[in-house]
């Protein structure tokens, strides 16, 4: 096991001075305020979520990370508009979210393309309800093609796509409608380990370019901390907040971050953070 040198231990340390002098400052981006959710069925209550509280500010990447069944995907599901909060309320630039709108970009770990529509037709659908010009659209296409490096592929349908292939179309497609904030439900979930770190590096190359304010849910230590500026960790059902905790690697990262004495740290502390979350939904 790599050991930390006094040097690096005290980098990560004084990380812990983003929780009250964030680098991404100024007014914030999304508010989650007590916010909490009960389902209600014939046999009964659960309660997935307690009163949770946090922050985002403009242009942060934000990860959500917590043991199966701890309500990570509800509190994005209730950001996104398609669940109804039983208490509290979320602020979008200081306006309270009743359901969904297009201020809220949504990629969900399944493939959500039209599989009618080609390539270049899926990544300016939006664009192209909302009247955008064909010489947009296609200067838009264009573009997106290259940052999600599918230059050539614009002509091809959903079911000539890899899975990768398609999660890239679908981030894509989230950003070229330019909403306030980016949220992301697992999409890699469903991903080979190897696919899965390359669609890392695509999202942080188009992150690095859009500076879109992201909330992304996982379940995989090393991801939530090689994409993240803070990882928020959630406790087992019912969920709420555990442990805020900001990552200070330096940008702009790419894989080779994920070997280093730092990284290393971070993922010894979520581990552990994970694992007794985990014993406890077991239990």
């Amino acid at each position: 096991m790599v050991t930390p040198t006094v040097k690096n231990m005290e980098k990560i340390k004084n990380s812990s001075a983003l929780l009250t002098n964030p680098s991404h400052s100024g007014t914030p981006k999304l508010e989650i305020k007590d916010v909490g959710k009960i389902f209600r069925t014939k046999s009964g209550e659960t309660t997935a979520l307690e009163k949770t509280s946090f922050t985002i500010n403009e242009g942060e990447f934000v990860t959500i990370l917590g043991p199966s069944g701890c309500g990570k995907s509800t509190v994005l599901r209730i950001v996104a508009g398609l669940e109804e909060a039983t208490s509290g309320q979320v602020l979008l630039d200081g306006k309270e979210i009743h359901g969904p709108g297009p201020d809220r970009g949504m990629v969900f770990q399944s493939y959500t393309l039209y599989p009618w529509l080609t390539v270049k037709e899926n990544i300016t659908f939006g664009l192209k309800l909302n009247g955008v010009s064909q010489k947009e659209r296609d200067d838009m296409a264009r573009h997106y093609l290259q940052l999600i490096g599918l230059e050539g592929f614009e002509k091809h349908y959903p079911i000539q796509l890899s899975g990768g292939m398609k999660q890239r179309v679908a981030i894509a497609r989230a950003l070229a409608n330019n909403p306030k904030i980016l949220l992301m439900d697992e999409p890699f979930g469903a991903l080979d380990a190897q696919t899965r770190n390359i669609m890392q590096e695509v999202l942080l190359k188009a992150w690095d370019e859009s500076k879109k304010t992201i909330l992304f849910i996982t379940h995989d230590v090393e991801e939530s901390i090689f994409l993240a500026d803070s990882v928020y960790v959630m406790t087992a059902r019912p969920g709420r907040l555990k442990k805020k905790v900001p990552i200070a690697l330096e940008r702009p990262r790419d894989f080779s971050v994920k070997g280093s004495v730092e990284f290393a740290h971070y993922k010894e502390e979520l581990l552990s953070l994970i694992r007794d979350e985990s014993l406890k939904a077991i239990q």
